[in-house]
């Protein structure tokens, strides 16, 4: 039997890596310990899915630098059909991610070839989409490209996965009627809520909100699923029609895994591209199981260091949660 197939259309950053006991405060010099690794999000995601088992077409710019160079290497490594758009005048992503004792992170990503990365290279893709199961895109490349993306994964009745981060100054409205599952957190969510709805919620305040109002906030976007990651909260998954999915309820919550957080710089990318991965294969199995697998491997990813490096493969995610 073949591997359910995902494409990802998205980022692929260096990430450089600072952990400190305290996050410094503005004028401060702290010292801290340094780490270099393989992220950004649309990467991390691609090597979620295929650490799930998902057959990863992935769909990403790169400079002719070192970063870029390394990058091809590890998506050959992990498996990743990489379709790479290669720029002469831009450097790699990268990202500066500073990390506190407590597994926080703060971070500032340059983006470099990510942004150049072209509607037209993926047009050129366009066979690799139609014999996808799902399309899965984020925000750190050209809007155009990611439009695209969608359109053609609309168009060739696939499903389509966005992750609105990191989100955006100005929300593009072309996007969510594109998206059949969106994936924002907290923050993402309320951004959603303010600039494409008009409506202007607290992310603090979400915990405390009942299903009923949770539900009601998501059914103002433009999506048919939306899940809200609520980090150690779990998730909150809210549905126009939960018979599309075989789900019996229009909305519930599904809790976090057991886990110790070490790092949860790549917590999200993990949900997603390992939820990406199980509706590739979801066949007549309800949503809600996809919803508790993404939340196991999310878990476990945060107990490891690194971002595209710390996503767990599918036998660590059984033999951890096993029973």
């Amino acid at each position: 039997m073949s591997r359910a197939r995902v494409v990802v259309t998205g980022s692929y950053n260096q990430d450089f890596v600072w952990r400190t006991e305290h996050f410094p405060v503005p004028g401060e010099t702290r010292l801290g310990r340094f780490s270099t690794g393989p992220g950004g999000k649309g990467f991390n995601q691609a090597v979620a899915a295929a650490r799930q088992g998902a057959h990863v077409t992935f769909l990403g710019a790169l400079g002719r630098d070192a970063i870029g160079a390394g990058a091809a290497a590890l998506a050959e490594a992990e498996g990743i059909d990489a379709r790479w758009q290669w720029c002469e005048d831009l450097p790699s992503g990268n990202a500066a991610i500073v990390l506190d004792a407590a597994g926080q992170n703060l971070i500032v990503v340059g983006s470099g070839a990510n942004l150049a990365l072209s509607a037209a290279h993926v047009e050129a893709q366009r066979e690799a989409i139609a014999q996808a199961a799902v399309m899965l895109t984020q925000h750190e490349v050209s809007p155009e490209a990611t439009l695209r993306a969608l359109e053609l994964a609309r168009a060739a009745g696939r499903i389509t996965v966005h992750n609105p981060a990191p989100p955006l100054e100005g929300e593009d409205g072309r996007l969510l009627p594109l998206v059949d599952v969106l994936t924002p957190n907290e923050t993402e969510f309320t951004h959603l809520l303010a600039s494409c709805a008009g409506t202007r919620v607290d992310s603090e305040a979400l915990h405390a909100l009942s299903d009923g109002a949770l539900h009601d906030l998501a059914r103002r976007l433009d999506v048919p699923t939306v899940v809200v990651t609520l980090g150690s909260a779990g998730a909150f998954v809210s549905h126009a029609d939960p018979a599309r999915w075989h789900d019996a309820l229009a909305c519930y919550r599904v809790p976090a895994a057991p886990v110790q957080p070490r790092d949860t710089t790549g917590a999200g990318d993990a949900f997603s591209g390992s939820l990406a991965a199980a509706l590739a294969e979801l066949d007549d199995a309800p949503f809600a199981a996809a919803i508790g697998h993404a939340t196991k491997v999310a878990g476990l990813a945060t107990e490891s260091p690194g971002a595209a490096a710390a996503m767990p493969t599918r036998e660590a995610v059984r033999a951890r949660f096993a029973g």
